[in-house]
């Protein structure tokens, strides 16, 4: 096994990692980093993967943070496809999946998070898909091409943004949920009414309260059978289910997490292991703007925690004090007018 050493080890290939990385450039450190992620893409953004790149508009390339070339100008070395199997704080050293270990001297783990997978009857047929990277944003994409009817398994961000696209694409789709409304969960009765009349004005139709029981048919996905009975034919099934932070390798290096399943942080997103931050979905902080500990899965936060660790490596910024925001882009609002 080969082994090297690196200033800085940033692990994950996501947003908060790639932010942190170009952060650092930008405020002219000039020591190593190593930038791994596990997938074979360099960073990317994500909400294309439920937008433009869904319905066509956009290629997988179009959605990369930076050329391909950009890191190595920038020297930045990037490793895709490549996995930590091991984090060792106090060696300060990680085990990468090709048999080489680094030793570092700071490091940012930025893992990211993974989708959360329905175990019910049928969940293994053709024609079930969950959206999280570019390929699975393509595969559906593909799939879709002669799917008509589409139910739609969820009411947050995923299943209402995958619902709009579709919708644009001329299919008839079906949500859903547990909830009473589209996003009600986390922004209250008001605005999922808000965002139900919206997606309603494009034709999409709710079953709301209801979970899903099982899938129907033989080798594909043919029919969705509800909690309630309630069944609904179906040629294409998108499943929304949310997502759990990555905080395996964390664990398993006696890193500490926190109430809500992520790596506890301090208020300048250090980890309870010296010289080791955590960034984006899986960083839970001491939050000095809300007071109380916070962890939020939304790709601004993660560049913006990337950004400042970057920072915290380098100096002392203080304790990380941006006030948390969202977007999403779900549907012409015209068709309220």
């Amino acid at each position: 096994m080969s082994e090297r050493d690196v200033d800085i080890l940033i692990v994950g290939g996501g947003l908060a990692g790639a932010s942190c990385a170009e952060a650092l450039r930008e405020d002219g450190f000039g020591g190593s980093v190593l930038l791994v992620g596990r997938e074979p893409h360099p960073p990317y953004e994500r909400p294309p993967c439920s937008k433009d790149l869904l319905r066509g508009e956009s290629e997988p390339d179009d959605a990369h943070l930076h050329p391909d070339e950009w890191y190595a100008e920038h020297d930045i070395e990037l490793l895709t496809r490549t996995s930590v199997l091991k984090l060792d704080p106090a060696a300060k050293s990680a085990e990468l999946a090709h048999k080489q270990t680094v030793r570092y001297d700071r490091a940012l783990l930025a893992t990211g998070a993974n989708i959360n997978r329905l175990r019910v009857e049928g969940g293994d047929h053709d024609g079930i898909h969950y959206l999280r990277t570019l390929g699975t944003s393509v595969s559906l994409r593909e799939d879709a091409a002669d799917a008509e009817k589409v139910v739609l398994i969820g009411g947050s961000y995923i299943a209402s943004e995958v619902a709009a696209s579709l919708t644009v694409m001329g299919k008839r789709c079906t949500m859903v949920m547990l909830e009473d409304a589209p996003l009600s969960t986390g922004f209250g009765a008001a605005a999922g009414e808000f965002f139900a009349g919206l997606l309603g004005s494009h034709g999409i139709e709710f079953v709301t309260g209801d979970g899903v029981a099982r899938f129907e048919g033989e080798k594909r996905v043919e029919r969705v059978v509800t909690e309630s009975g309630r069944t609904l034919d179906a040629d294409l099934v998108v499943i929304g289910a949310g997502a759990h932070p990555d905080v395996m390798l964390a664990r398993s290096a006696g890193l500490e997490l926190g109430e809500t399943g992520g790596v506890k942080c301090s208020a300048t997103l250090a980890t309870s292991a010296p010289g080791v931050w955590c960034a984006g979905d899986p960083c839970e902080y001491d939050s000095v703007v809300h007071g109380r500990r916070l962890r939020v899965e939304h790709f601004e936060v993660a560049a913006a925690q990337g950004h400042y660790v970057a920072k915290a490596m380098t100096g002392d910024p203080g304790p990380y004090d941006v006030i948390p925001y969202f977007w999403s882009d779900l549907a012409d609002w015209a068709s309220l007018e």
